[in-house]
Protein backbone atom coordinates (compact mmCIF):
# COMPACT_ATOMS: atom_id res chain seq x y z
CA UNK A 1 0.00 0.00 0.00
CA UNK A 2 0.77 3.56 -0.85
CA UNK A 3 1.61 6.14 1.76
CA UNK A 4 -1.14 8.51 2.04
CA UNK A 5 -0.99 11.91 1.42
CA UNK A 6 -1.56 15.24 3.30
CA UNK A 7 -4.26 15.84 0.76
CA UNK A 8 -6.10 12.53 0.76
CA UNK A 9 -6.57 12.81 4.48
CA UNK A 10 -7.67 16.70 3.97
CA UNK A 11 -10.27 15.60 1.64
CA UNK A 12 -11.46 12.92 3.86
CA UNK A 13 -11.63 15.25 6.96
CA UNK A 14 -13.78 17.64 5.09
CA UNK A 15 -16.00 15.17 4.30
CA UNK A 16 -16.43 13.43 7.11
CA UNK A 17 -16.59 16.57 9.27
CA UNK A 18 -19.47 17.70 6.58
CA UNK A 19 -21.25 14.38 6.03
CA UNK A 20 -22.05 15.92 2.55
CA UNK A 21 -19.89 15.89 -0.52
CA UNK A 22 -21.59 19.16 -1.57
CA UNK A 23 -20.51 21.02 1.38
CA UNK A 24 -16.90 19.20 1.99
CA UNK A 25 -16.14 20.22 -1.87
CA UNK A 26 -17.26 23.95 -1.12
CA UNK A 27 -15.46 23.72 1.90
CA UNK A 28 -12.18 22.94 0.18
CA UNK A 29 -12.78 25.35 -2.94
CA UNK A 30 -13.10 21.87 -5.26
CA UNK A 31 -15.87 20.82 -7.47
CA UNK A 32 -17.35 18.20 -6.31
CA UNK A 33 -16.80 15.17 -8.69
CA UNK A 34 -13.26 15.03 -8.07
CA UNK A 35 -13.53 14.87 -4.27
CA UNK A 36 -16.19 12.13 -4.81
CA UNK A 37 -13.18 10.49 -7.30
CA UNK A 38 -10.76 11.02 -4.51
CA UNK A 39 -12.30 8.91 -1.56
CA UNK A 40 -12.98 5.88 -3.64
CA UNK A 41 -9.70 5.81 -4.70
CA UNK A 42 -8.87 6.52 -0.41
CA UNK A 43 -11.00 3.35 0.00
CA UNK A 44 -9.38 1.35 -2.49
CA UNK A 45 -6.14 1.86 -1.43
CA UNK A 46 -7.06 1.36 2.14
CA UNK A 47 -9.01 -1.78 1.16
CA UNK A 48 -11.98 -0.99 3.69
CA UNK A 49 -14.72 1.45 3.10
CA UNK A 50 -15.01 4.61 5.14
CA UNK A 51 -18.66 5.94 3.88
CA UNK A 52 -22.11 4.40 4.15
CA UNK A 53 -23.17 6.23 1.11
CA UNK A 54 -27.28 7.24 0.13
CA UNK A 55 -29.30 8.95 -1.52
CA UNK A 56 -30.21 11.34 1.53
CA UNK A 57 -27.21 10.64 3.87
CA UNK A 58 -23.62 10.00 3.94
CA UNK A 59 -22.18 8.37 7.31
CA UNK A 60 -18.99 7.05 8.74
CA UNK A 61 -18.32 3.62 9.08
CA UNK A 62 -16.39 2.22 12.08
CA UNK A 63 -13.01 2.55 9.78
CA UNK A 64 -14.10 6.19 8.69
CA UNK A 65 -14.67 7.22 12.58
CA UNK A 66 -11.01 5.29 13.24
CA UNK A 67 -9.31 7.40 10.11
CA UNK A 68 -10.88 10.70 11.04
CA UNK A 69 -9.76 10.56 14.90
CA UNK A 70 -6.05 9.75 13.36
CA UNK A 71 -6.10 12.12 10.40
CA UNK A 72 -7.06 15.10 12.31
CA UNK A 73 -4.38 14.07 14.82
CA UNK A 74 -1.83 13.55 11.52
CA UNK A 75 -2.62 16.79 9.68
CA UNK A 76 -2.47 18.78 12.85
CA UNK A 77 0.97 17.41 13.26
CA UNK A 78 2.19 18.71 9.75
CA UNK A 79 1.07 21.68 10.42
CA UNK A 80 2.73 22.22 13.84
CA UNK A 81 5.99 20.71 12.39
CA UNK A 82 5.75 23.48 9.55
CA UNK A 83 4.97 26.09 12.39
CA UNK A 84 7.92 25.15 15.02
CA UNK A 85 10.36 24.55 11.75
CA UNK A 86 9.50 28.77 10.68
CA UNK A 87 9.53 29.33 14.62
CA UNK A 88 12.91 28.00 14.91
CA UNK A 89 14.93 29.25 11.48
CA UNK A 90 13.82 32.88 12.81
CA UNK A 91 17.03 35.36 13.12
CA UNK A 92 15.69 36.29 16.92
CA UNK A 93 13.61 32.95 18.58
CA UNK A 94 11.07 33.73 21.47
CA UNK A 95 9.49 31.58 23.61
CA UNK A 96 5.70 32.12 23.08
CA UNK A 97 3.37 31.59 26.27
CA UNK A 98 -0.25 31.18 25.95
CA UNK A 99 -3.06 32.18 28.59
CA UNK A 100 -5.94 33.69 29.17
CA UNK A 101 -5.49 37.65 30.50
CA UNK A 102 -6.00 37.89 34.12
CA UNK A 103 -5.43 33.48 34.44
CA UNK A 104 -2.46 33.47 36.48
CA UNK A 105 -3.49 33.62 40.05
CA UNK A 106 -1.21 36.48 39.80
CA UNK A 107 2.04 34.71 39.37
CA UNK A 108 2.93 36.27 35.64
CA UNK A 109 4.95 39.18 36.47
CA UNK A 110 7.15 36.84 39.19
CA UNK A 111 7.52 33.98 36.80
CA UNK A 112 8.69 36.27 34.08
CA UNK A 113 11.25 38.23 36.08
CA UNK A 114 12.48 34.34 37.48
CA UNK A 115 12.73 33.82 33.82
CA UNK A 116 14.80 36.29 32.46
CA UNK A 117 17.62 35.02 35.30
CA UNK A 118 17.62 31.43 33.22
CA UNK A 119 20.74 30.31 31.07
CA UNK A 120 18.14 29.10 28.78
CA UNK A 121 15.72 31.54 28.78
CA UNK A 122 14.71 33.57 25.29
CA UNK A 123 12.40 36.58 25.04
CA UNK A 124 9.18 35.94 25.95
CA UNK A 125 6.05 36.49 23.75
CA UNK A 126 3.18 36.63 25.66
CA UNK A 127 0.26 35.67 23.78
CA UNK A 128 -3.39 36.54 25.15
CA UNK A 129 -6.46 34.90 24.15
CA UNK A 130 -9.91 33.41 25.44
CA UNK A 131 -10.37 30.34 27.47
CA UNK A 132 -9.69 26.84 25.61
CA UNK A 133 -7.69 28.77 22.81
CA UNK A 134 -4.30 27.76 24.64
CA UNK A 135 -4.30 23.96 23.57
CA UNK A 136 -5.11 24.45 20.00
CA UNK A 137 -1.99 26.99 19.94
CA UNK A 138 -0.04 24.50 21.68
CA UNK A 139 -0.83 21.27 19.41
CA UNK A 140 -0.28 23.61 15.88
CA UNK A 141 2.93 24.99 16.77
CA UNK A 142 1.54 28.72 17.64
CA UNK A 143 2.73 28.49 21.42
CA UNK A 144 5.61 26.39 23.35
CA UNK A 145 4.04 26.92 26.68
CA UNK A 146 1.31 27.39 28.26
CA UNK A 147 -0.38 28.95 31.58
CA UNK A 148 -4.01 27.79 31.92
CA UNK A 149 -6.91 26.37 33.99
CA UNK A 150 -7.74 22.90 34.45
CA UNK A 151 -9.84 20.79 32.98
CA UNK A 152 -8.56 20.82 29.55
CA UNK A 153 -7.97 18.27 26.96
CA UNK A 154 -4.39 16.87 27.44
CA UNK A 155 -4.01 14.57 24.84
CA UNK A 156 -0.64 15.29 23.20
CA UNK A 157 0.59 17.48 25.86
CA UNK A 158 2.65 17.01 29.19
CA UNK A 159 1.72 19.96 31.99
CA UNK A 160 2.76 20.21 35.47
CA UNK A 161 0.34 21.89 38.43
CA UNK A 162 1.30 25.52 39.77
CA UNK A 163 -1.59 25.68 42.51
CA UNK A 164 -5.11 25.58 43.42
CA UNK A 165 -7.18 28.08 44.73
CA UNK A 166 -11.17 28.82 45.82
CA UNK A 167 -13.93 29.49 43.51
CA UNK A 168 -16.35 31.99 44.22
CA UNK A 169 -20.09 32.14 41.96
CA UNK A 170 -20.46 35.44 40.68
CA UNK A 171 -24.14 36.37 40.90
CA UNK A 172 -26.12 39.58 39.78
CA UNK A 173 -26.28 42.25 42.70
CA UNK A 174 -30.26 41.41 42.32
CA UNK A 175 -30.15 37.41 42.62
CA UNK A 176 -32.00 36.63 45.72
CA UNK A 177 -29.07 34.14 46.67
CA UNK A 178 -27.28 37.40 46.77
CA UNK A 179 -28.45 38.07 50.38
CA UNK A 180 -26.73 34.72 51.45
CA UNK A 181 -23.27 34.97 52.87
CA UNK A 182 -22.51 31.00 51.34
CA UNK A 183 -24.31 28.84 48.81
CA UNK A 184 -23.98 25.30 48.11
CA UNK A 185 -24.14 23.99 44.40
CA UNK A 186 -28.10 22.69 44.95
CA UNK A 187 -28.92 26.17 46.13
CA UNK A 188 -27.98 26.90 42.13
CA UNK A 189 -30.05 24.44 40.64
CA UNK A 190 -32.17 26.08 37.37
CA UNK A 191 -29.06 28.63 36.62
CA UNK A 192 -26.63 28.39 34.01
CA UNK A 193 -23.23 28.81 33.37
CA UNK A 194 -21.81 30.78 30.07
CA UNK A 195 -21.04 27.54 28.33
CA UNK A 196 -25.04 26.65 28.47
CA UNK A 197 -24.21 23.89 31.28
CA UNK A 198 -26.30 23.40 34.59
CA UNK A 199 -24.50 25.33 37.53
CA UNK A 200 -25.01 23.10 40.09
CA UNK A 201 -23.04 20.67 38.02
CA UNK A 202 -20.06 22.82 39.31
CA UNK A 203 -18.35 23.91 35.98
CA UNK A 204 -15.69 21.87 36.55
CA UNK A 205 -16.43 19.89 33.40
CA UNK A 206 -15.54 19.84 29.42
CA UNK A 207 -18.50 20.75 27.12
CA UNK A 208 -19.60 17.72 24.72
CA UNK A 209 -17.57 17.23 21.64
CA UNK A 210 -18.19 19.91 19.29
CA UNK A 211 -19.43 22.28 21.94
CA UNK A 212 -16.60 25.11 22.01
CA UNK A 213 -15.84 26.97 25.23
CA UNK A 214 -16.67 30.45 25.30
CA UNK A 215 -14.20 33.27 24.31
CA UNK A 216 -15.94 35.50 25.72
CA UNK A 217 -14.04 38.49 27.71
CA UNK A 218 -14.54 39.33 31.14
CA UNK A 219 -16.04 42.65 30.55
CA UNK A 220 -18.66 40.60 28.43
CA UNK A 221 -18.51 37.59 31.03
CA UNK A 222 -19.38 40.12 34.05
CA UNK A 223 -22.09 42.14 32.01
CA UNK A 224 -24.06 38.52 31.12
CA UNK A 225 -24.04 38.25 34.67
CA UNK A 226 -25.02 41.67 35.87
CA UNK A 227 -28.28 40.78 33.91
CA UNK A 228 -28.77 37.66 35.23
CA UNK A 229 -28.17 35.96 32.41
CA UNK A 230 -25.82 33.30 34.10
CA UNK A 231 -23.66 33.00 36.69
CA UNK A 232 -20.13 32.27 36.58
CA UNK A 233 -17.71 30.25 38.89
CA UNK A 234 -14.41 32.63 39.27
CA UNK A 235 -11.12 31.77 41.12
CA UNK A 236 -10.77 33.67 43.72
CA UNK A 237 -7.68 35.82 42.36
CA UNK A 238 -9.80 36.96 39.35
CA UNK A 239 -13.06 37.67 41.31
CA UNK A 240 -10.59 40.10 43.34
CA UNK A 241 -9.21 41.83 40.32
CA UNK A 242 -13.06 42.11 38.67
CA UNK A 243 -14.76 43.75 41.28
CA UNK A 244 -17.97 45.91 39.81
CA UNK A 245 -21.42 47.36 41.62
CA UNK A 246 -23.71 44.83 40.01
CA UNK A 247 -21.99 41.63 40.52
CA UNK A 248 -21.47 39.98 43.94
CA UNK A 249 -19.44 37.01 44.38
CA UNK A 250 -20.01 34.38 46.79
CA UNK A 251 -18.70 31.13 48.59
CA UNK A 252 -20.17 27.92 47.05
CA UNK A 253 -19.61 25.44 50.00
CA UNK A 254 -19.06 22.06 47.82
CA UNK A 255 -17.92 23.73 44.55
CA UNK A 256 -14.45 21.90 43.62
CA UNK A 257 -11.00 24.44 43.56
CA UNK A 258 -9.69 26.53 40.39
CA UNK A 259 -6.13 24.23 39.67
CA UNK A 260 -3.97 26.06 37.42
CA UNK A 261 -1.09 24.41 35.11
CA UNK A 262 1.55 25.13 32.92
CA UNK A 263 1.43 22.84 29.79
CA UNK A 264 3.58 22.28 26.64
CA UNK A 265 3.80 19.73 23.87
CA UNK A 266 4.75 16.27 24.49
CA UNK A 267 6.97 15.76 21.89
CA UNK A 268 8.91 19.14 22.89
CA UNK A 269 12.24 18.75 23.71
CA UNK A 270 13.03 22.64 23.90
CA UNK A 271 15.62 23.82 27.09
CA UNK A 272 13.83 27.03 27.18
CA UNK A 273 10.40 25.33 27.82
CA UNK A 274 12.38 23.53 30.44
CA UNK A 275 14.03 25.81 31.96
CA UNK A 276 10.17 28.29 32.01
CA UNK A 277 8.10 25.05 33.95
CA UNK A 278 11.15 24.70 36.10
CA UNK A 279 10.98 28.54 37.49
CA UNK A 280 7.15 28.81 37.15
CA UNK A 281 6.57 25.72 39.25
CA UNK A 282 8.96 27.19 41.86
CA UNK A 283 7.21 30.77 42.05
CA UNK A 284 4.14 28.83 42.40
CA UNK A 285 5.04 26.69 44.55
CA UNK A 286 6.88 29.85 46.70
CA UNK A 287 3.74 31.52 46.47
CA UNK A 288 1.80 29.36 48.33
CA UNK A 289 4.35 28.62 51.02
CA UNK A 290 2.87 29.73 54.39
CA UNK A 291 5.27 32.98 56.06
CA UNK A 292 7.38 31.73 58.83
CA UNK A 293 6.11 33.10 62.32
CA UNK A 294 8.54 35.28 64.35
CA UNK A 295 10.61 33.73 66.89
CA UNK A 296 10.82 35.64 69.78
Amino acid sequence: MNDLETRQLRYFVAVAEELHFGRAAERLGMAQPPLSRAIRELERQLGVQLLERTTRQVALTPAGEVLLRDAKTALQAVTAAGERARHAGRAEPTLRLALKADYDAGLLPEILAAYRREEAALPVEVQMGGRGEQVPALLDGRADVAILPTPFDDQGLDSEPLLTEPRLVALAASDPLADRPSLSLADLAGRTLPDGMPAELGGDQLPPPGIPLPHRDFAQLFTMVELGSVVWYAPVSVARRHSRPGVVFREVRDVEPSALVVAWPRISRSQAVAAFVRVATAVAAEAQRPPLKAVR
